[in-house]
């Protein structure tokens, strides 16, 4: 998943993505979602973000994630939305500090519900006019991040599992 604002055509990232030497690179809409096949590196990540910044000549932030990984997100029962809700995930580098995690529970309300697992930060916002929701306002406690809609990962699940 790439983060920022800058917009990429999904058939031009997916040959760049190829030219890295990535294995079976698809692109998901226009949503800087990229599924491929490589072997598992903890440098992997820190490697796409260098190319990617030769490539286009400015950083992008890259969040990877197995199919595995999305698998327990999409699964997660943390929180039941209801037909008015909306969940949200927000995807960061680590897993916070605790310090972090604190700091973000005193923004729960009646418009938002927060919880953090593992390197997720999950968002069901009940009230989209009171939310304090942004990635701009998580980028602010966590640092660098990007966020997708549930609807999203579970079609990119359903889709290239």
């Amino acid at each position: 998943m790439l983060g920022g604002t800058k917009i990429i055509k999904m058939d031009d990232l997916r040959k760049i993505f190829e030219s890295f030497g990535l294995n079976n690179v698809q692109t998901y809409i226009q949503t800087g979602n990229v599924i491929f096949e490589a072997k598992e590196s903890p440098t992997l990540e820190t490697k796409i973000e260098t190319q990617l910044e030769e490539a286009l000549g400015y950083r992008v932030e890259v969040f990877l994630r197995s199919m595995a990984e999305i698998e327990s997100i999409v699964n997660q029962n943390h929180f039941e939305p209801k037909e008015e809700d909306a969940l949200h995930i927000v995807f960061l580098r680590e897993k916070p500090a605790t310090a972090l995690v604190d700091a973000l529970k005193q923004y729960n309300s009646p418009a938002d519900e927060f919880a953090v697992i593992g390197r997720e930060v999950y968002n069901l916002r009940h009230n989209r006019d009171k939310s304090v929701f942004s990635n701009n306002f998580i980028e602010k406690i966590f640092g660098a991040a990007t966020t997708r809609n549930s609807t999203t990962l579970r079609k990119i699940y359903e889709k290239y599992q």
